[in-house]
């Protein structure tokens, strides 16, 4: 019985589902921090690597159905077997990440150099989704926002070191993290918080 409920609790997260009445208010119940690391090469942004750092909960369950010799580490096999039960789902999801180049929406349709990682009874993430944008004299314009629509899921970015940038020296590159006002998700209840990033050849 135990182990149903916890396979119901991953399908939702996985694929996106959240089942209310009219008149109830979700809230989350499974929390993420997020940090994301963008990777430039010579001709503009490369992509980004995502973190998702989860509650002591979820990592629990996770642990329990996936840590099969309970050494409270992840084997490559167990990895293995977690990204096709608890994680290869959400890519009918876009993975919940959301991205728009020049306000143009960019569809996340594969991820690579996925990974989970078990310390100290704490479950991680970590995964690289491609984005190749070639750099120009005029500044291209990126929103980057990772969120569950249905809000069963939370997703906030870490309070320290929220972003960072890899081999861009040869870049003028500006950031910010805030709200986006232009996309509404939970019943337009709610604006998803994101990175905002531009870069330019530097001149």
């Amino acid at each position: 019985m135990i182990r149903l409920v916890k396979q119901v609790l991953y399908l939702i997260l996985s694929l996106n589902v959240l089942c209310m009445s009219s008149n109830v208010i979700a809230h989350p119940h499974i929390f993420i921090v997020q940090r994301l690391n963008i990777m430039f090469d010579d001709q503009g942004l490369a992509g980004f690597g995502v973190e998702w750092h989860f509650d002591e909960m979820f990592s629990s369950m996770i642990a329990a159905d996936y840590d099969q010799n309970q050494n409270s580490s992840l084997e490559p096999a167990e990895v293995a077997m977690l990204k096709e039960k608890a994680f290869s789902y959400i890519a009918e999801y876009d993975y919940f990440i959301f991205v728009k180049i020049d306000g143009q929406p960019f569809k996340v349709q594969f991820i690579k150099n996925f990974n989970a990682v078990l310390k100290n009874g704490k479950l991680s993430y970590h995964f690289f989704v491609p984005c190749h944008v070639k750099a120009d004299k005029l500044f291209k314009q990126l929103v980057i926002a990772a969120y569950d629509p249905s809000y069963y899921t939370a997703i906030f970015f870490a309070q320290k070191r929220p972003a960072f940038v890899e081999n861009g020296d040869q870049f003028v590159i500006e950031s910010s993290i805030k709200e986006d006002k232009s996309t509404s998700i939970y019943f337009d209840m709610l604006n998803p918080w994101a990175l905002f990033l531009k870069f330019r050849l530097k001149l």
